[in-house]
C-alpha cells in the first residue's frame, strides 16, 4: 500500500494531479487508512504510470480515458487503441509544422533587427505592425 506521497514520489505525477485524477474517474478513490489517509495499491501505481506517460506523450483525457477502458479488456483487437494513437500522431505533426512556421517567423524577425535603439527596432516594428510578417502564425 502506497500513502499519495509516496505514489507520488514514485510515479513523478503531483498530488494535487493525483486528486485531479480521481476527480475525473481516470484512477478510481481509493481506501482509507483509520487515520483517513489515502491507501494505494500496485494496480493504482500502475494506471498512474500509464497515465502519466500518455499524457508526457501529449494524449487529452478522453483518449486517455478510452485506452484505460479498451486496457481492461486484453483480447479485444487493439485497432481503436491504434487509431487513437494515429490521431495523437496526427495532432503532434500539426504541432510541429505550426511550431516551425512560428520558428521560421521568428527567426525572419530578428536577421532584420540591426539597429541600436528601440525607435528603429524591427522586433518592435513587427510586433507592432502584423502585415510585415511573411505569413499567418
Amino acid at each position: 500500500m502506497y500513502a499519495i506521497g509516496e505514489l507520488s514520489r514514485r510515479t513523478g505525477v503531483k498530488v494535487p494531479t493525483i486528486r485531479y485524477y480521481e476527480q475525473m474517474g481516470l484512477i478510481s478513490a481509493p481506501d482509507r487508512s483509520e487515520g483517513n489517509q489515502r491507501r494505494y495499491e500496485r494496480a493504482d501505481l500502475e494506471r498512474l504510470t500509464f497515465i502519466r506517460h500518455a499524457r508526457d506523450l501529449g494524449f487529452p483525457i478522453e483518449a486517455i480515458r478510452e485506452l484505460l477502458s479498451l486496457s481492461r479488456h486484453p483480447d479485444e483487437p487493439c485497432e481503436r487503441a491504434d487509431h487513437i494513437a494515429r490521431e495523437q500522431l496526427a495532432e503532434v505533426r500539426e504541432k510541429i509544422a505550426r511550431l516551425q512556421k512560428l520558428e521560421h517567423e521568428l527567426d525572419r524577425i530578428v536577421s532584420h533587427c540591426g539597429s541600436h535603439t528601440v525607435g528603429d527596432c524591427y522586433v518592435i516594428r513587427a510586433l507592432s505592425d502584423h502585415g510585415l510578417c511573411d505569413h499567418e502564425h
